[in-house]
């Protein structure tokens, strides 16, 4: 496993901000982390890249507990944080070098960091000053200076944060590419991009794991004791009679959206033979990425 984390907790005095969690991700996984502001998403973080300690529990990174192993771990975690601390006053080129220096990348720094300037897209802005540089860049060079050390695991909160619609697709597909031989851990609020990015979301609120989609299409399947369906009849139907229904809402025009706490879509149509009705259309009710969320965090 990339990452291993069992009954984790944080406190900050009297406040506990992680309760006792857990969660492992393996390798190569592309893993949206999501949860509302103050959730942990940011505590967990810091602590899997060991610049943050910990109460109880356990953190493994590649099977190393972190707090017995910090500097190994951290050789193997690039680590984009939400406010991306770069050096304004620093060419982009000279601040890359000197982070490879600090990994004590010598023989072979300049080499790898022209090719991560053009790996991440850099090449037209590698002679400015970063403080020249737009947030959209910003982060370009936050998310090279995270590869230098050419990490097994790249933990990134908020990577996209205050970027434009065409700087979040080139971030987007850029975080995308990387993914292919690497573990990437992603903090976000955005939907979207966790649909764009990621194959499996873990939710954490107030300080817990409340879910864990191994795959990210299982989010808008249904949830057992949820079930939403719209159906279509010919004629006005009483249908609230028929079992399992929790709530019937019509939409006019003899179209109704049940929420059911099973399958009934047999009794549905039963209840059409019954009662002499016609039913024009029945579907199901997939629930969208931020329905689930806003559930699973209210």
């Amino acid at each position: 496993m990339s990452i291993s984390i069992s009954n984790l907790s944080k406190k900050y005095g009297e406040q506990t901000v992680l309760n006792n969690i857990g969660f492992e991700i393996g390798d190569g996984e592309v893993v949206g982390f999501l949860g509302p502001n103050g959730a942990g998403k940011t505590t967990t973080m810091k602590i899997i890249a060991g610049a943050l300690s910990y109460n109880t529990g356990s953190v493994k990174v590649c099977g190393m507990e972190v707090s017995e192993n910090t500097l190994k771990t951290n050789a193997l975690i690039g680590y984009l944080p939400e406010q991306n601390p770069l050096y304004a006053d620093m060419y982009v080129k000279e601040y890359l070098l000197f982070v490879a220096n600090t990994h004590g990348i010598k023989k072979d720094g300049e080499k790898l960091v022209d090719e991560l300037i053009k790996k991440v897209g850099l090449t037209p802005e590698f002679k400015k000053k970063i403080g020249q540089l737009s947030k959209g860049y910003r982060q370009r060079v936050g998310l090279a200076q995270a590869l230098i050390p050419n990490p097994k695991v790249l933990i990134l909160d908020e990577p996209t944060t205050g970027l434009d619609p065409n700087q979040l697709e080139e971030i987007r597909n850029l975080i995308r590419e990387l993914g292919k031989d690497r573990t990437v851990l992603l903090s976000t609020h955005i939907m979207q991009e966790i649909k764009a990015i990621c194959n499996r979301v873990l939710i954490i609120n107030k300080g817990e794991i409340v879910a864990d989609y191994p795959d990210i299409s299982e989010i808008s399947h249904f949830d057992e004791n949820n079930l939403q369906f719209e159906v279509e009849f010919l004629d006005k139907a009483e249908i609230s009679e028929i079992e399992n229904i929790s709530s019937v809402t019509s939409k006019g025009n003899n179209i109704y959206t049940i929420l059911a706490t099973k399958d009934i879509r047999a009794e549905i149509f039963n209840f059409a033979v019954k009662t002499n009705n016609k039913i024009l259309t029945l579907k199901t009710v997939e629930r969208s990425m931020e329905e689930v969320f806003r559930n699973l965090t209210r």
